[in-house]
């Protein structure tokens, strides 16, 4: 299929346009000047859904997700891969014979139409890829960003946070590798943060890391301390670490509860945002961005502004003693490296965790298992949610408790609540918690009402 160019105006539907990847790519494309519609399964259950709000206000049409939306008007439709290909929509669409397109393969096409550069990686890319875009903005290069996580400082009352329409050639964008189609990226530089399980088994990932960076025509950055991802042949990568030797390797590094401090080729640097993972982010932008030629002390002006990404470690209350914090961990990796952080801040958490899918909790049981014995302390508790189910057609083969199972099995504290209304009438019984979990909108308002519950316990 050739690829669309966006230099005209276009009319393009996009179904499951709720998801984090697709309004990203939604929104983009209406700030560029096209006529854009879509719907979702999603606002159809819940009309006041806060995303809904936020692509109507930016002039996007919205239509129940029953097919009639969809007419021979529409130069193409761009469809989540969370959209069953019996859906009416997609039978709506083959039967007008109107150009189909799955949202990773549209993404793939706009990678070739601008200098690309595309942030891989099992975890950190929604962070990296927006903080990427932030410093670049702040640096006058007028990116354009699509990403999956929400910039707080890129987010107004017609934009999630999730993109940014720039005036020049340079595009920011997070490369998942869940569908596997990265190989058919070719971007001009690539960053990759670490390899892990996640979507696919490590291997498989690896081969597609390879492959994308054969792909890259320009810079190829790579952290040096990830092994997994230093077994990949990268051909003359760019480095980064905080423990093997690389160019771009810090020195005092100071950890705080929300920040850390460091310094680099004789700049200091302040981070707002806290934890290892979060500096690992923050070098992989801050090698690519010296490499491209920005000086280190232009970077380190931009690094403390940066406040974030929407759900990553996001403070809901904290007065010394209470504390609530919300966070997108949702894979092992990502849950460990929150937990690393959260520990330094409190010591006694009770984690509160919603799996998201069945088919990929079958596939990291042992994963999750592992990420959590090993870094729950005795003194802290485990709350586990039933695994969030956002429609379709799947077996549901596995369950909260299998993973309660094997985590009480190594000695700690864990226990499943069916709904949350009874953990709101437990939370007296702790002083801090921490609030995890993937694609459920409705968790950063289930932190919210923890806090506020939290606060009204004597």
């Amino acid at each position: 299929m050739a690829a669309a160019k966006i230099n005209r105006p276009l009319n393009i539907f996009f179904s499951g346009i709720g998801g984090s990847g697709v309004s990203a790519i939604a929104c983009f494309m209406a700030d560029k000047g096209h006529r854009v519609a879509g719907s979702d399964r999603a606002f159809d259950r819940n009309p006041e859904h806060p995303v809904r709000r936020l692509l109507v206000s930016k002039g996007i049409t919205l239509v129940p997700q029953d097919g009639n939306g969809i007419d021979r008007s529409f130069d193409f439709a761009v469809f989540s891969t969370a959209v069953e290909s019996d859906q009416p929509e997609a039978r709506k669409v083959r039967e007008l014979d109107i150009p189909f397109k799955t949202r990773p393969g549209f993404l793939a096409e706009l990678v070739e139409e601008f200098r690309t550069v595309a942030v891989a990686g099992t975890s950190g890319k929604s962070t990296t890829s927006g903080m990427l875009a932030f410093f670049m903005n702040g640096l006058g290069m007028r990116p354009n960003f699509i990403g999956g996580g929400r910039v707080k400082q890129f987010r107004t009352p017609s934009n999630p946070g999730n993109s940014l329409a720039g005036d020049s050639s340079l595009l920011v964008i997070e490369a998942c590798e869940s569908d596997g189609t990265i190989v058919d990226y070719r971007p001009q530089h690539s960053i990759f943060l670490n390899l892990d399980i996640d979507h696919h088994t490590i291997e498989e990932t690896a081969g597609m890391f390879e492959i994308l960076a054969l792909n890259t025509s320009g810079k190829v950055v790579v952290n040096a301390d990830d092994p997994r991802l230093m077994r990949v042949p990268f051909r003359n990568p760019v480095s980064f670490s905080l423990r093997e030797e690389s160019p771009y390797r810090p020195e005092s590094v100071m950890y705080e509860d929300f920040g850390t401090e460091f310094s680099l080729r004789g700049q200091r640097f302040r981070l707002s945002i806290p934890g290892e993972y979060n500096l690992y982010n923050a070098l992989a932008c801050i090698a690519f961005l010296a490499e491209t030629g920005s000086p280190l002390r232009d970077i380190a002006a931009l690094l403390p502004e940066f406040t974030g990404i929407e759900r990553r470690f996001d403070l809901h209350h904290n007065d010394g003693k209470k504390l609530v914090l919300d966070d997108y961990a949702h894979n092992p990796h990502k849950i460990a490296s929150f937990m690393k952080a959260a520990m330094k801040v409190r010591e006694s958490i009770c984690y509160i965790f919603q799996p998201h899918g069945f088919a990929p909790t079958r596939m990291m049981k042992t994963e999750y298992i592992e990420a959590f014995s090993s870094h729950l302390r005795p003194s802290d508790h485990l709350i586990l949610l039933p695994i969030f189910y956002a429609g379709g057609t799947v077996s549901r083969d596995i369950s909260s408790h299998d993973l309660a199972a094997g985590i009480k099995a190594s000695g700690k504290s864990v226990e499943v609540v069916e709904e949350r209304t009874a953990v709101l009438e437990k939370l007296c019984k702790r002083e801090a918690y921490c609030i995890l979990g993937a694609r459920d909108e409705t968790l950063a308002d289930f932190a919210r009402e923890v806090a506020a519950k939290i606060t009204s316990c004597s």
